[in-house]
């Protein structure tokens, strides 16, 4: 019987490889709940959907979609969400909450945050603009113990 149905349905999508994918996509929407469209006969998903597409009961295009869209791993959102932390961020109550939070955290450290003038230390590497140097209590420990 499968074999009279596949022939039949080589009318309806001549390449049979894509008649395969969407029969065997079909076949799954029956095992996940589906109702077939035609009377079962006491025959498996797999000759149902067959014979479903052979009897113009299902569309071969929308089984198609259906098939892509099962096997994409990203789906484009409209709409990106906006992340929490970007929300907060935007906050100035928030920046200035961040803001003493790291300070605390620097100071729990053992850490020490200064700003050096360019005339300051002449064997120093030139900072340029203003980003601060971070100068650690161990590194200095160990410095003088050599």
């Amino acid at each position: 019987m499968a074999r009279v149905t596949v022939e039949d349905c080589v009318e309806k999508v001549p390449n049979r490889f894509e008649l395969v994918m969407i029969a065997a996509q079909r076949s799954r929407e029956m095992s996940s709940g589906a109702e077939p469209r035609v009377p079962r006969d006491n025959d498996k998903n797999p000759v149902v959907a067959l014979r479903e597409i052979a009897e113009d009961k299902v569309s071969p295009a929308e089984l198609y979609e259906a098939l892509i869209q099962g096997l994409q791993k990203h789906v484009e959102v409209d709409e990106p969400e906006e992340d929490g932390f970007d929300a907060m961020a935007a906050n100035p109550e928030f920046a200035a909450i961040a803001g003493q939070v790291g300070e605390q955290m620097v100071a729990g450290s053992g850490m020490s945050v200064e700003e050096i003038d360019e005339e300051d230390e002449e064997g120093a590497p030139r900072q340029t603009g203003e980003h601060p140097t971070v100068n650690y209590g161990d590194a200095e420990e160990t410095n003088a113990n050599d």
